[in-house]
């Protein structure tokens, strides 16, 4: 009764009302061999204290003392204290989504604020603060692309994060969109302009590139846009690593900009929520899903925040509706702008310097051990790189693991012509000695091997 509160009268009076005689009739439509006609196998009940004991147990496992030189799209940075103080305040905690304006001025400003730092960062005129995260961020400006543009097909790189075109292929699959994918160098990494060149139509309504890419290459965005603005189109770049703007000059040239802000002080948390957004330039604001706060002045003269624009259906009719993302991810959003708000701009940079550096230093370690080597070397990279070994991933990586250290991403998986080939990551909570210490598990190899 604790669970399903309907009392055994209440049932006969329910299935009366539907014409069935007894629970049995209810599901007599389901195929026999498909109803499960014993109890479940299920353990005994437990106290409350068993319970908490079992969860326990089972969180000992989740190591937490491991270095890690993982990355592709989700990555490990230092999180200030600060955020989880002022997150856990109950006017941010407890809020879901600022309806009512007049009592929700703090999450208001919250989001107005982000918004800000988000266009600052990313060179474009407007941000939003509702997407999902960087792969719905992704595929929801290629469907704006497709809106302002009145066209419907997209060319998508293939140094765009793989899980990410996954997402675009579901969004597409009954739209009507076909995508077509452009191949990418294999000297640099970056994506072939030539190949692009041929795939761009004047029927093509999004261009779609990541940079830095899957492969922590940055591409060149300004002959990219040359080429998709040659034809009509709009350029999307997707940005998976939003640390790397304290460096990288931003895609001023693109139309629109997808951000994963996961990196901005966002825990990682065995994989989400995280936090995208889309940035674009001012002409196709209306185009934009979710939210965009704005700020105004109240009948007395005073500052004030509003929701401005929503696009969803919720708040507008279906057939003008820009998406059914629903929610505006705003308390992750404030992760990022108190993580942001800290730091600043200065500090930003110093981040993401430090990034490089340490990335700089792994590739040059890791890369000079016999038997390993750097590929797309002819391109500038943040502080993600490509290693190649001739022992498989698999033979190396324990290795690693009885040295508490795990190893780059196997790209075979995504990359058959990549054989071999693994995606490492170094951020600034990487040591040194820990490096180090990995360079020397790679080197040991066993003998004849």
């Amino acid at each position: 009764m604790r669970y399903l509160p309907n009392s055994p009268a209440e049932r006969e009076k329910m299935l009366a009302a539907i014409g069935a005689a007894s629970i049995d009739g209810l599901f007599a439509v389901i195929p026999a061999e498909y109803r499960l006609d014993r109890d479940l196998d299920l353990p005994r009940a437990h106290a409350e204290s068993e319970i908490i004991d079992c969860f326990r147990a089972a969180g000992a496992k989740n190591s937490t003392d491991y270095a890690s030189f993982l990355g592709a799209g989700a990555y490990r940075h230092y999180r200030p204290v600060i955020i989880d103080s002022l997150i856990q305040r109950g006017e941010f905690l407890t809020s879901y989504t600022p309806y009512q304006a007049e009592i929700s001025q703090g999450t208001l400003q919250a989001i107005f604020e982000f918004q800000t730092m988000i266009a600052e960062l990313t060179a474009m005129d407007v941000a939003n603060a509702s997407m999902y995260d960087g792969s719905t961020g992704a595929s929801e400006a290629v469907m704006m692309a497709t809106r302002a543009t009145g066209r419907h097909q997209a060319v998508v790189a293939a140094t765009v994060h793989p899980e990410y075109r996954e997402v675009l292929a579901t969004y597409t699959k009954f739209r009507s969109l076909p995508t077509t994918l452009a191949g990418y160098d294999r000297e640099t990494g970056r994506i072939d302009l030539a190949a692009l060149d041929a795939a761009v139509t004047q029927e093509t309504a999004a261009v779609l590139v990541q940079s830095p890419n899957f492969f922590g290459v940055i591409e060149d965005i300004p002959a990219i846009a040359a080429i998709a603005h040659a034809k009509g189109a709009l350029l999307v770049v997707s940005i998976a690593e939003a640390i790397s703007l304290g460096v990288v000059r931003p895609p001023v040239e693109a139309d629109i900009v997808s951000l994963e802000a996961q990196s901005f002080g966002v825990a990682l948390s065995y994989g989400g929520p995280f936090c995208g957004v889309i940035a674009a330039k001012e002409q196709f604001l209306r185009q934009m899903p979710g939210r965009l706060v704005g700020q105004t002045t109240d009948s007395s003269g005073y500052r004030g925040f509003v929701l401005t624009l929503a696009t969803r259906e919720q708040h507008i009719r279906r057939e003008r509706a820009t998406s059914n993302i629903c929610t505006n991810q705003a308390l992750v959003a404030l992760m990022a702008t108190i993580f942001l708000s800290v730091y600043g701009k200065e500090g930003i940079r110093e981040l993401a310097e430090h990034n490089l550096a340490k990335a700089a230093y792994a590739a040059q370690k890791l890369g000079s051990q016999p038997g390993a080597k750097l590929l797309f070397t002819g391109a500038p990279r943040f502080h993600e790189f490509v290693l190649q070994t001739e022992e498989s991933p698999a033979q190396w990586s324990q290795r690693l693991l009885d040295q508490k250290i795990v190893g780059g991403i196997d790209l075979s998986r995504w990359y058959p012509e990549l054989s071999n080939a693994t995606l490492w990551c170094a951020t600034e909570v990487v040591t040194r000695e820990q490096i180090d210490t990995a360079a020397g598990a790679l080197a040991a190899r066993p003998a004849g091997a």
